[in-house]
């Protein structure tokens, strides 16, 4: 039952974000030096890239890598700057969950451990109670004893031996 209506939130959010993503998209080519730092580091990301795929290839990775040329640059680092919007409401998303479960269960935790002490308590009380009971019992066997009713405390331990006679 959860995890259809986690999908499901999860789709609502990514289906907000991306006009946000696309706005931020937008505006990061806009400013002068804004536009400047996206740049430079789409230029790193795609050296550090360029690097990694000869590395797995096998290729030379001393080779002089040409650097995007200024739009490119721009428009990859603006789709960077999109989808790492997009990934962290996701993951914010997620983490909030996983704190809302984690407190909805410590809820229930600390539920169960007081329904637990309740028990126990109850528990106490009825032994405590059964005590009473069993002194009040021999008290009125000594006083049945002492007024010479036999008949009583024979009825009360009397059973248990009939059966052996």
């Amino acid at each position: 039952m959860i995890l259809p209506v986690v999908k499901l939130g999860t789709l609502a959010l990514k289906t907000f974000c991306k006009p946000i993503a696309n706005r931020l998209k937008k505006e990061a080519g806009l400013h002068p030096k804004f536009r400047h730092f996206i740049i430079n580091m789409a230029q790193a990301n795609h050296r550090f890239s360029t690097k990694m795929q000869r590395r797995i290839y096998g290729h030379s990775v001393d080779a002089v890598i040409r650097p995007l040329d200024e739009e490119k640059a721009v428009q990859a680092a603006a789709d960077l700057i999109g989808e790492l919007f997009v990934f962290s409401v996701a993951g914010a998303a997620v983490i909030s969950e996983v704190q809302r479960s984690s407190r909805s269960e410590a809820r229930k935790e600390e539920k169960r451990r007081q329904e637990i002490e309740a028990m126990m308590r109850r528990d106490e009380e009825l032994a405590k109670e059964i005590q009473v009971l069993k002194q009040m019992l021999d008290e009125v066997d000594q006083l049945a004893r002492g007024r010479g009713i036999a008949g009583f405390s024979h009825f009360k331990h009397g059973h248990a031996t009939e059966g052996f006679n």
